[in-house]
């Protein structure tokens, strides 16, 4: 007789994978991508390390599924703010002080998913949501150059060009080892006030000096 796995299999095997990526996560947002191993995350998720290659080919796969969820996450929490009815130039100031008040809350993780040097298939997922951030700028963009509110020139280029504006003014101020130097930490409004007026300006936007929520 074929073996037939049954539902309550399937459901303990989805239960034991989901355990396994929240596991994997809390170590990436307290130590980074360089704190996932797979013998501390079998600790971790209570399982044999040889349980997770059922679940994962290996710990690229599996740091790309990290990455993959933390980063839709951030997608999904710029896309609210920016997809909101209302002024395009006020919208673009508030769904980068979002981003960056995000990256603040938890920026060890942050800093992983912008800058941490990684496995190549994480490296693939970080071009893919590269490109998912820059396309809710894109729209946002021709929304605000329809109505007047910005001169972007090249749409596309000008979306890329502020995500790596963003990446670039968070990467310092949120990477381990700059904090660790005794360099003075720059604070989270002084960033945002100064990346989002370079943002506003680049795109040409008629209200450069929006008032900027905390």
């Amino acid at each position: 007789m074929a073996y037939r796995t049954t539902a309550h299999r399937l459901d303990r095997d989805q239960a034991v994978r989901a355990r396994i990526l929240d596991c994997a996560l809390q170590r990436v947002a307290a130590g980074g991508f360089a704190a996932l191993t797979m013998q501390g995350l079998a600790e971790d998720a209570g399982v044999a390390t040889g349980s997770l290659y059922r679940h994962f080919e290996g710990k690229g796969a599996l740091a790309a599924e990290v990455f993959s969820r933390a980063s839709q996450r951030e997608v999904e929490a710029l896309a609210q703010v920016l997809q909101a009815p209302g002024d395009p130039a006020a919208s673009l100031a508030a769904g980068i002080a979002r981003f960056a008040a995000r990256a603040w809350s938890s920026r060890r993780l942050a800093y992983a998913l912008i800058a941490e040097p990684v496995e190549p298939e994480v490296d693939v997922q970080r071009l893919r949501y590269r490109d998912a951030y820059g396309a809710l700028f894109a729209a946002l963009l021709e929304e605000g150059r329809a109505s007047g509110a910005f001169a972007p020139g090249a749409i596309a280029v000008a979306a890329a060009c502020l995500v790596g504006a963003i990446a670039e003014a968070l990467v310092g101020p949120l990477s381990p080892a700059v904090r660790r130097d005794g360099s003075p930490n720059a604070a989270l409004a002084e960033v945002t006030t100064a990346l989002v007026t370079f943002c506003l300006r680049a795109v040409g936007a008629r209200t450069p000096d929006l008032e900027i929520a905390p």
